[in-house]
């Protein structure tokens, strides 16, 4: 393998491209190559769910199409390039009969839409938003005063039910929890949220699941399980996301939730590593934009010749849904302890205390959203310096 090999970035969505900036902040001329199975447009992740408030097509809401991005950063994009395997041991991407030496490789293609096996011939009017082409074709297919039914009431979910409200659709949510956001936010803040959804006008069907969608007219009805019935024009499901590992797996990459990397974010491959949605930094898969910018930074630093080590501190995950802020720094899986809750109609202040007293995470709603720094403060880093 030639030193001259380029740094290989695979993925074009907010990791890839939040690398390549950061490696340019160290480093003007190595050379670069970017690889996606897209079309390479850089946009915000996080802004696809507030595009139907703001009136926005696809396209208003990309920065930059891949030309731009290579000129802006100095490298060179491949688009609609799908690899189709990874050979460490020699060091090249493969895409089809073609070898692809890589001097260092970065794994940050993203996760996978969990897709639901459901009975009934209506799935192709079930659409997932997980990049700007997704957006893009759901976009398309609505029309002005479109019912939607949205398949999960988790963070997506409910960010969606907010934006498409605000854009002026009818909104029904179908989903197994008693609340929303379970698992992120304690039952009383997720009753709060739930609570100035439905004042917005959004219908919940909850404690339920979508057995079967089935053509009706221009579009689908939707059995649940509870034996209701929901007609909608389209359906959007946000049942969750899978980090994308596969090709990993076949290299031969520790694989668990995700890709597994040190703290450096390097593979179980030597000159290999992940970052974003698809990695797993010592057993954790935080599939927020705060942790994925410090790993960018981290990451272009070593990849420019000084090893560093990713560093989170504390970063709430602010929700967004504007009928009812949300901030939720959500306590480590294992840690033990109990929320401490204080509630005035929809704001809510909830703290998760371990039996020193110590605050280990919080969710906020409301008119306490507006704390979540003076809180943020208070709770020990994931992952200190």
């Amino acid at each position: 393998m030639s030193q001259d090999a380029p740094i290989v970035i695979i993925g074009t969505g907010l990791s890839g491209y939040s690398l390549a900036r950061e490696i340019r902040k160290q480093d003007k001329e190595v050379p670069v190559l970017m690889i996606t199975a897209d079309d390479g447009h850089s946009y915000s992740k996080p802004m696809l769910s507030t595009g139907f408030t703001k009136g926005k097509e696809a396209d208003e809401l990309a920065q930059a199409d891949a030309a731009g991005m290579a000129e802006q950063l100095n490298l060179e994009v491949r688009t609609h390039t799908t690899v189709t395997g990874l050979d460490t041991e020699a060091q090249c991407v493969l895409i089809g009969d073609e070898r692809l030496a890589y001097s260092k490789l970065v794994l940050a293609w993203g996760a996978d839409v969990i897709r639901l096996s459901l009975d009934g011939d209506g799935q192709e009017l079930v659409y997932s938003i997980n990049d700007l082409m997704d957006y893009r074709a759901f976009r398309k297919t609505l029309k002005a005063e479109s019912r939607v039914a949205i398949m999960g009431a988790g963070l997506i979910g409910c960010e969606f039910a907010n934006d498409l409200r605000n854009g002026g659709y009818e909104v029904d949510v179908i989903a197994p929890s008693d609340t929303v956001m379970p698992g992120l936010i304690p039952p009383v803040a997720g009753n709060a949220v739930a609570a100035a959804l439905q004042d917005e006008g959004v219908r919940f069907h909850l404690e339920t699941v979508v057995e079967r969608i089935a053509h009706e007219g221009d579009g689908v009805r939707l059995t649940l399980a509870n034996g209701e019935t929901v007609d909608a024009d389209r359906v959007l499901s946000a049942v969750g996301l899978r980090p994308r590992v596969e090709l990993a797996r076949t290299a031969g990459l520790d694989v668990g939730q995700g890709i597994q990397v040190s703290r450096t974010l390097q593979t179980s491959a030597d000159n290999v590593y992940a970052l974003g949605d698809c990695a797993e930094v010592d057993g954790h898969v935080l599939m927020y934009v705060l942790p994925l910018m410090a790993s960018a930074r981290a990451l272009a630093k070593t990849l420019t010749g000084t090893p560093t080590e990713v560093s989170y501190g504390v970063m709430p995950v602010m929700v967004k849904t504007p009928c009812c802020p949300v901030a939720v720094a959500p306590p480590a899986p294992e840690t033990k302890g109990d929320w401490e809750i204080e509630q005035d109609g929809r704001s809510v202040r909830a703290l998760f205390k371990d039996a020193e007293g110590t605050i280990r995470g919080f969710a906020v709603t409301g008119d306490f959203a507006i704390e979540k720094q003076s809180l943020a403060k208070e709770v020990p880093p994931i992952h200190g310096d």
